[in-house]
């Protein structure tokens, strides 16, 4: 009974830990850009030098 008490304990410092590292990431700006990489994939890249 006692290992299921630790397991709680350990699950609930992990979801914390994610809950915090999510709040992190919020906070520096890793989710402002959320129009242009869903449409990123639609346009070819236009390359560098063409030696043609």
């Amino acid at each position: 009974m006692s290992v299921i008490i630790i397991l709680l304990g350990v699950s609930l410092l992990v979801a914390i830990g994610f809950l915090a590292a999510f709040i992190w990431s919020v906070k520096n700006g890793q989710f402002e850009d959320d129009f242009s990489p869903a449409h990123r994939i639609l346009f070819e890249d236009k390359p560098d030098n063409v030696n043609e």
